[in-house]
């Protein structure tokens, strides 16, 4: 179960660079991403997939560009952390 877990922080993270690499570099493509981050191309598609899915960036024929949500998200992003951190102490605690 816990591997699980392990598993979703590890690809959220990659989400998350691919993202980044989006507000960094927009628009940017595929190819780019994988050789500067050193992710195989399916899973830089699969980040780009979910981050479109959550209206984060969103694809052109130049490449991948963020949207207006992009933003907020990330702003908020911090403070979804802490609020994950605060469950999980409380989950470890027997809370």
């Amino acid at each position: 179960m816990i591997d699980g877990v392990e598993e979703e922080v590890d690809m959220l993270g990659r989400h998350l660079e691919v993202l980044q690499m989006v507000v960094n570099n927009k628009p940017i493509g595929i190819v780019k991403m994988s050789n500067e981050l050193g992710y195989d191309h399916h899973e830089i598609r699969y980040s780009l997939r979910i981050l479109e899915e959550n209206n984060l960036i969103e694809p052109t024929k130049q490449g991948a560009i963020t949207t207006d949500e992009t933003g907020s998200f990330i702003e908020s992003f911090d403070e979804q952390i802490d609020d994950i951190r605060t469950r999980l102490t409380a989950m470890k605690a027997g809370d």
